[in-house]
């Protein structure tokens, strides 16, 4: 499937801003879930339309000691898990998950509020879910989390079909995802009546070289990736600043990430700086409570024979009423894969900017 019609299915990210309205079914389970309608017009390409985009579910468990969660998501063409995880409570503070769970790197739980995400989403730095095991203790302020991850959620870097982007298995990259060890520490702290978060994080990621048919030669190899983030909300204003560098040991620099179905390339090296501006306002518009507004900016910059940089702006509302909620957003690209590019900081001799605006109405429920 072309990468043009596959965006609908990349636009996955909603829940970013709202919150789960799950069924209570028992003091400790919350049943839930999404039903997702979308228009997009594009300018690169005469196919705006208005059609179902997801249905998805969700359950969540709490008993004060042991915890879990699960997410599957259903689009027209593909289906899988989004995460997947039982957690235990040793204290108030301190606490572990087990199973396909988030990785625990640079702004949490997102570094955007769009529908898009950014950037740092189709490189696998941005809600990356991946089957390990992850510890937090968070007190006086201090947060740290430490997280083995054995391989990607599936275990099969041949797999398409996946929410979060992982490295992808193919010929030309006959490479998966076999350890990956994050650390991140955050900081909260109050300055008047401003509130601030800010940390730092590394990851260090191995991958195996996978023989399969027509693979190009090759050995393991392994790579890193470090983030430091600031966070401030102020009376219904956040912003978020957040810089990335990650170096991947990968051959002509480049490697392959997947993800809803779509394998593509990406700069096997490079720094990404993202800087996002909202607004969140309470209003009494009829059945309109909430009215969040947002510009998320990231950019993504390499160098290096067929490489070029990848950057998307986001400029948009999120507004909630009742169970409805609805995502409009203006997404403009360079050389960017979720609007029209190549892949993420790679060059194929046409790296203009594209946009398009896209409607995402769901019921959560």
């Amino acid at each position: 499937m072309k990468v043009g019609g596959k965006l609908l299915s990349v636009a996955a990210m909603a829940g970013v801003v709202f919150p789960v309205l799950a069924v209570p079914v028992s003091d400790a389970l919350d049943i839930g879930g999404a039903a997702r309608v979308n228009y997009g017009w594009r300018d690169y390409d005469n196919n705006a339309k208005f059609e179902f985009e997801l249905f998805r579910a969700d359950v969540n468990y709490d008993d004060g000691e042991v915890f879990g969660s699960a997410q599957y998501r259903w689009y027209k063409d593909m289906d899988f898990v989004s995460h997947a995880w039982v957690g235990y409570r040793f204290s108030e503070a301190s606490s572990v998950k087990l199973g396909v769970t988030q990785a625990p790197f640079g702004l949490l739980p997102y570094s955007s509020h769009s529908f898009w995400l950014g950037v740092t989403y189709p490189l696998g730095l941005e809600e990356d879910t991946d089957a390990g095991v992850h510890w937090q203790y968070e007190q006086n302020g201090w947060r740290y989390d430490l997280a083995y991850f054995a391989n990607d959620e599936y275990g099969d870097g041949t797999r398409a079909n996946r929410y979060s982007f992982d490295t992808a298995t193919t010929a030309a990259s006959p490479y998966e995802e076999a350890g990956q060890l994050n650390g991140r520490i955050e900081r909260s702290f109050q300055n008047g009546s401003a509130s601030h978060k800010l940390g730092a994080s590394l990851q260090l990621s191995r991958f195996e070289y996978k023989a399969v048919e027509n693979a190009v030669a090759g050995e393991n190899t392994d790579g890193y990736a470090a983030a430091a983030h600031w966070q401030m909300d102020w009376q219904g204003w956040q912003t978020q600043l957040q810089y990335i560098h990650y170096d991947y040991d990968m051959p002509n620099n480049r490697m392959t990430m997947s993800g809803f179905g779509s394998p593509f390339e990406v700069a096997a090296k490079g720094d990404v700086v993202t800087a996002n501006l909202t607004r969140s306002m309470d209003v009494n518009w009829g059945p309109v409570s909430n009215l969040t507004c947002y510009n998320d900016f990231s950019n993504a910059m390499v160098s290096g024979t067929g490489l070029d940089d990848s950057m998307q702006n986001v400029t948009g509302c999120a507004i909630t009423a009742g169970k409805f909620s609805t995502y409009v957003d203006w997404i403009a690209g360079k050389n960017m894969w979720s609007i029209g590019g190549p892949g993420v900081g790679v060059f194929d001799g046409g790296n203009g900017w594209h946009s398009r605006f896209n409607i995402n109405i769901g019921l959560y429920f």
